[in-house]
């Protein structure tokens, strides 16, 4: 951790790496959230929270990580559990291709998130 007045330390590859994660799959909940939305129905709003979740989530983890929060790692914890529940929620519509194009989105950060929650930032 930097003390004040002196610069941050480098961002490393794996900390940009994840922020893209958090970014893409905050874009890609946003765009599901809009496709189930015109298509309705009760198992849609349970995805809908799942993906509501997710896209705050990895939005707000992308933000602390980009500023160096100390709370990142704890952060990076929830967001991948926020990914895994709606990678869930997607998978329960095998035959829906943006909630599959979601699922892998969400997995992928995650995976990404979880490394992080055990790195130094």
């Amino acid at each position: 951790m930097a003390q004040p007045g002196t610069t941050m330390p480098a961002m490393t590859k794996q900390m940009q790496d994840c922020i893209e994660a958090c970014m893409n799959c905050h874009s890609i909940c946003e765009e599901t959230m809009s496709s189930c939305m015109q298509q309705g129905g009760q198992a849609q709003m349970q995805i809908m929270r799942a993906l509501m979740d997710c896209s705050e989530t990895t939005r707000m983890c992308a933000d602390m990580m980009m500023r160096r929060s100390p709370m990142s790692g704890e952060m990076c914890a929830m967001c991948a559990k926020a990914c895994d529940v709606a990678a869930e929620a997607c998978m329960s519509m095998p035959d829906d291709k943006q909630l599959m194009r979601c699922a892998d989105a969400c997995r992928k950060c995650a995976e990404m998130c979880r490394a992080m929650a055990g790195a130094r930032m």
